[in-house]
């Protein structure tokens, strides 16, 4: 068993914590997808979750539908690509601009714990299994 390995389930763990008790107070969560969103539920995470890329949306609809939520708060779980980083970019700005808090905490962390093993939130739980059975768990 890999001491590495079981520091960063353990922290991937933790994070996770963090974002089901975020989620149940009155934050959106952003996510690319649907199947993102299958994800987090199948990582027990509920509560106001929105895909920004389905059904053809622009830039303007996303905002839009972001603002008509009338929070103060999102969370950004994009992809961890290219295209993911450049949209997180965008709408956190624009989001900013007004006056919505963006948290990109989470992002961040989990593009640092899994670097290149994923490349998206819904290949979350899959990374999640395998690393419990590396570890033996």
């Amino acid at each position: 068993m890999s001491t590495s390995l079981q520091r960063k389930a353990e922290k991937l763990a933790k994070l996770l914590e963090r974002l089901v008790a975020e989620a149940t107070k009155s934050t959106l969560i952003a996510v690319e997808g649907q199947n993102d969103i299958e994800a987090l539920k199948e990582l027990a995470i509920q509560g106001n979750i929105i895909s920004v890329k389905t059904g053809g949306k622009s830039f303007l609809d996303i905002l839009t539908e972001i603002e008509e939520q009338n929070i103060s708060k999102v969370i950004l779980l994009l992809d961890f690509d290219r295209r993911g980083k450049e949209l997180a970019k965008s709408l956190k700005q624009r989001l900013e601009e007004e006056r919505i808090k963006v948290d990109i905490n989470f992002w961040n962390k989990l593009r640092t714990l899994v670097g290149h093993d994923i490349k998206d939130i819904e290949g979350l739980p899959a990374y999640l299994k395998t690393l419990k059975k590396r570890i033996g768990n």
